[in-house]
């Protein structure tokens, strides 16, 4: 009698080419950096606040490039 061989996890199909993502997978994470980042620039722990002037400097040149 043979021993039987573990042939392992069959490789994943591949994507079709059709294959699109929906509206909200590309918007919700831009939207969730968006709002992190306005939180890390205002709130009341902002680095400027806290005396931690070097993220306070590039949190602030990040607002000057996105402000018009």
């Amino acid at each position: 009698m043979s021993a039987r061989t573990h042939q392992g996890v069959s490789p994943a199909p591949p994507i079709a080419p059709g294959t699109r993502l929906p509206w909200w997978a590309a918007a919700l994470p831009v939207l969730v950096f968006t709002a992190l980042l306005a939180l890390m620039a205002t709130g009341p722990g902002a680095p400027a606040a806290r005396g931690d002037a070097e993220v306070g400097r590039v949190l602030q040149r990040i607002q000057q490039t996105l402000t018009p």
